[in-house]
């Protein structure tokens, strides 16, 4: 077990729904083996209000959260990051700061439930389902066993881990 908390970055473009919703997720399902924080390349003017009643309904503490630029987090006396993560494909396409430390880094990529059009069902649904995606790998991610795998092993489970769970759970066979 380490020390200190592993630090993890999820970026999203606008840092309002997505990115913070994996901050809320990695720090409580990481049990203070990992501490997470979120940004943005242009964050938006505050939280998405949807996700942060999602994250309320799931028993997720909000208090803390806010919008924040990924340069914050590059500037000298932040945080080091030992994972960055982008949930977004604008945010990976972005040119990104050069990260102090050496983070590992990976693409979990995300449908934006911030974008979602139609009905008040169809919106609450793309939040559900963006949630139920990030839970599911932050779940699988915090079980790895970091201090019993090597680099490129780590960075290759992580990367699994945003290409299996981008797929479509697998329906059940019939008895």
């Amino acid at each position: 077990m380490p020390e200190t908390p592993r630090n993890v970055l999820f970026l999203c473009h606008g840092n309002s729904a997505r990115s913070l919703t994996a901050e809320a997720i990695v720090n409580r399902e990481g049990r203070g083996l990992f501490r997470g924080f979120s940004a943005g390349a242009d964050p938006a003017g505050g939280p998405h209000p949807r996700a942060m009643a999602l994250l309320q309904h799931h028993g997720h503490d909000i208090s803390g959260l806010r919008t924040k630029s990924r340069d914050d987090f590059a500037a000298p006396g932040a945080p080091e990051m030992d994972f960055v993560v982008t949930l977004c494909d604008a945010s990976a396409a972005e040119p990104c700061p050069v990260w102090p430390g050496r983070p590992v880094t990976a693409h979990w990529g995300v449908p934006d439930p911030a974008a979602a059009t139609g009905g008040d069902a169809a919106i609450a649904l793309a939040f559900s389902d963006a949630y139920r995606m990030l839970q599911s790998r932050i779940a699988a991610f915090v079980t790895l066993p970091m201090d019993r795998l090597d680099r490129p092993a780590l960075q290759d489970r992580i990367d699994r881990i945003g290409r299996e769970g981008a797929r479509p759970p697998t329906p059940p066979r019939p008895a």
